[in-house]
């Protein structure tokens, strides 16, 4: 068992990340909160197993547990499902000293957490994330949110969670295509924070592939350890340290708004941004073509996608006008400089974004 600590004052909190601790949800939970009312967001996909055994776990505590079960895909984070989970937590008599425990990927996280934020001017949450994406990346940090049609995390808040419990077992049953997807976005720590640890990815790409259990264990516990580093300087995004986390990010928000959040699985999307913001890096000078080469390459070997779709250019800049990073009316993006190290970069010229998108 690995416990890491995201030092953040009075919201601090853990990241438990261990190999079969699922069941001991209920217990990690009650030593963190007193409470006797639990209410347990997931989806259709995830219910069966492991929903329903946190659900257990919480019985086994003497929480009561209700369960809400969900869409799955990105579709699901909109305001229609947020509607719903308010209206169900009024039904089911929620109060300031209920948790909300979101199992699931990030799309269950995001809307829950979003949820726990805003009903009764907020309420303690749990994240249990069961995808790989969700346990390197959306789980930790506290960003929380929903969807518009026309802009991706439009609608959220700031809301840590009272803790993050990671069980590495669950990926034995997760998808293919959300395993690799979750990829993206242990190779955009690398680009960004940790060059050594791209040079790890680089040479560990068969154990990745056969999911070898201290492998995986390395990625989840790297990547959770350089956000929670990140999360803990620049809670907010107000110093703009946090956004390098947003790497590749105005690229893949784009494309997934203009394909209407069901073409590509976010991590698909990482991975497209990633590249169009390396070959952008590229064309203002700021890095040789050799750094945008290996993450093609680790990204294909990966079995992740690298071109950018069909899609009108002249639409998919006014998406990255609704960039959350926008400052201005001006659109400004994370850069590489060298492996290891990104800047956000503004004053940004149009035509560099045509070249990029055209290329």
């Amino acid at each position: 068992m690995e416990v890491l600590s995201v030092p953040l004052g009075e919201r601090s909190y853990d990241i438990q990340i261990g190999t079969g601790n699922l069941a001991a949800v209920g217990a990690f939970i009650a030593s963190r909160r007193a409470t006797s009312h639990a209410a347990v967001v997931t989806d259709e996909n995830v219910r069966d197993p492991h929903a329903a055994v946190v659900l257990e776990s919480l019985r086994l505590a003497d929480i009561r547990a209700e369960m809400r079960v969900l869409p799955p895909g990105e579709s699901t984070k909109s305001v229609a499902q947020a509607q719903g989970l308010w209206q169900w937590l009024l039904d089911i008599n929620a109060d300031r000293k209920s948790v909300v425990v979101a199992v699931g990927g990030g799309v269950i996280g995001d809307l829950a957490g979003f949820a726990a934020a805003t009903f009764a001017r907020g309420l303690d949450f749990v994240q249990v994330p069961t995808t790989l994406l969700a346990h390197v990346d959306s789980s930790v940090g506290g960003k929380v949110a929903i969807n518009l049609p026309g802009a991706k995390n439009m609608v959220g808040a700031f809301w840590q969670p009272r803790g993050v419990l990671i069980d590495t077992a669950v990926l034995e049953t997760l998808p293919e295509r959300e395993f690799r997807a979750g990829l993206a976005e242990v190779v955009k720590y690398g680009v960004i924070l940790d060059a050594e640890f791209f040079d790890y990815l680089e040479k560990h790409v068969r154990e990745i592939e056969t999911r070898d259990p201290a492998v995986l264990r390395h990625l989840i516990l790297r990547s959770c350890q350089l956000k929670a580093n990140i999360v803990a300087a620049d809670e907010r995004e107000e110093t703009g340290l946090r956004s390098v986390l947003n790497y590749g990010h105005t690229f893949c928000h784009a494309i997934e708004a203009l394909t209407g959040y069901d073409r590509f699985l976010h991590g698909e999307a990482v991975a497209i941004g990633m590249v169009c913001a390396s070959r952008l890096a590229e064309r203002l000078g700021r890095i040789g073509g050799e750094i945008t080469r290996r993450q093609v390459e680790l990204l294909r070997v990966l079995g992740l996608p690298v071109d950018l779709p069909e899609l009108d250019r002249q639409e998919f800049v006014a998406a990255m006008q609704r960039d959350k990073k926008v400052e201005h009316g001006k659109l400004r993006f994370v850069l590489p400089s060298r492996m290891g190290h990104v800047d956000l970069v503004g004053g940004v010229a149009s035509d560099d974004v045509f070249s990029v998108l055209n290329d």
